[in-house]
C-alpha cells in the first residue's frame, strides 16, 4: 500500500515537474517572439492637469486655490478683492508674466521652481527661500506688500508651485527654465525704433496708451498694461529692458510666439523693450538698498548706486557689451543681463 502511494505521490511530482517545465519553455517562446509583453513602461512626466489630476482633499484644495490666486490674483488679492485681502497693489494677475498659470516655456515658468530653491539672491545678498521669492514679486511686479509667510494665500501659491513640478526629472529642470535667448544688439535700445514695433505688433491688444484691455465682466484684464499707474513698478525684473526683450521675443504678440518659433527678431524684441520701459511708472521705495553688494547687479537695472562709472542712460539703454566688459575684466564677474 504504501509503495503505491509513493508510486502515486511520484507520478504527480512528475507531471507537476512537466507542466513547470512546460511553463518555463512557454514563457521563453513567448519572450523570445514579443519582448515587449515582458516590458514595463513608465508614462514619461508631464505637466500636470488642474481640471483631472487635482488630489484629493485638502491638499488639492489648497492646490486649486493657490491656482486660482495666481490666474485671477486682482480678484482674490488685489484691487478688486475685500479690503483685507488687498496685497496687491494693480490689477495685474501673476499669470500676467508667468502665462498660463506658469506653465509657458520661455516665461519664466514655475515648473521645477519650488526644486530650485533655497538659492542665493544677489538682490539681498544671501540665501532666500521661495517665499521670498514669491513676496519679491508682490512688492515689484505687483506693485503691493509681502503676503506673510505662514498666510493661506502664501501656503496656496507654494503648494501649486510644488504641485506643477511634482515628480520631474531632474534632466528636465531646465527645459522650463527662464526666458528665450537673445544675442545682444551692440547699439543702444531705442524707444524711438521700438515705438514703430509696437505701432505693428503689440497695439492691438495693449492699447495706443500701453493701459491694456479689461474684461467686459469687469474682473481684471483680458490683456495687461505695460506702462502707467496700474502695472509693474520700477523696481520689477520686468523693468529691465534686456528681461523684457527675452520675455517678449519669446511669447509676443500673445498666441503666435512662443520660445522655439518667435515672431520678433531680437533687435525688435530689444528696441520694444525699450519703448515699454521708457514711460513712467510706479516706483518702489528703497531700491537703493537692493543688491548691497554693487558688483552683484546686473547691469541692465534702471536705478543706482552702480559700482561703475557708467550712466543711468546706458545702464536702462545699452549698448550693455562694454558694461559687460568692464565687470568681466575688473571683477572676474561675468555679466548677461
Amino acid at each position: 500500500m504504501d509503495t503505491k502511494k509513493a508510486i502515486g505521490t511520484l507520478v504527480q511530482a512528475s507531471l507537476l515537474l512537466v507542466v513547470l517545465v512546460l511553463l518555463v519553455f512557454s514563457s521563453l517562446l513567448v519572450l523570445y517572439i514579443k519582448p515587449e509583453l515582458f516590458i514595463t513602461y513608465e508614462m514619461p512626466w508631464h505637466v500636470p492637469n488642474i481640471k483631472t489630476e487635482l488630489p484629493d482633499g485638502r491638499v488639492g484644495d489648497e492646490i486649486k486655490y493657490g491656482h486660482a490666486l495666481v490666474t485671477e490674483t486682482s480678484k482674490w488679492m488685489g484691487p478688486l478683492a475685500p479690503a483685507d485681502k488687498n496685497f496687491t497693489g494693480n490689477n495685474l494677475n501673476c499669470q500676467s508674466c508667468h502665462l498660463e498659470a506658469g506653465t509657458k516655456r520661455g516665461s519664466a515658468s514655475w515648473i521645477g521652481v519650488v526644486q530650485r530653491y533655497p538659492q542665493f539672491r544677489g538682490r539681498e545678498n544671501k540665501i532666500g527661500t521661495i517665499e521670498e521669492r514669491v513676496n519679491g514679486c508682490m512688492e515689484r511686479s505687483m506693485d503691493g506688500t509681502a503676503l506673510p509667510v505662514d498666510s493661506k494665500e502664501m501656503k496656496a501659491i507654494v503648494a501649486y508651485m510644488n504641485w506643477l513640478g511634482d515628480g520631474i526629472p531632474e534632466d528636465t529642470l531646465d527645459y522650463f527654465k527662464g526666458f528665450a535667448k537673445l544675442e545682444l544688439p551692440t547699439e543702444a535700445a531705442s524707444p524711438i525704433k521700438g515705438a514703430v514695433v509696437y505701432e505693428r505688433e503689440c497695439k492691438l491688444c495693449h492699447g495706443e496708451s500701453g493701459s491694456g484691455v479689461w474684461k467686459a465682466d469687469s474682473s481684471g484684464y483680458q490683456y495687461p498694461p505695460l506702462w502707467g499707474k496700474d502695472t509693474y513698478n520700477h523696481g520689477a525684473g520686468m523693468n529691465r529692458v534686456i528681461t523684457a526683450a527675452q520675455f517678449i521675443k519669446g511669447n509676443m504678440p500673445w498666441g503666435v510666439a512662443t520660445i522655439d518659433n518667435p515672431k520678433l527678431s531680437d533687435e525688435e524684441a530689444y528696441h520694444v523693450a525699450a519703448y515699454i520701459n521708457s514711460f513712467e511708472r510706479p516706483l518702489k521705495a528703497n531700491t537703493e538698498a537692493d543688491f548691497p553688494d554693487r558688483k552683484l547687479k546686473p547691469m541692465s537695472t534702471p536705478y543706482g548706486p552702480y559700482e561703475d562709472n557708467f550712466s543711468f542712460e546706458q545702464h536702462k539703454y545699452g549698448p550693455f557689451q562694454p558694461i559687460a566688459k568692464y565687470y568681466q575684466e575688473t571683477y572676474d564677474i561675468k555679466k548677461s543681463k
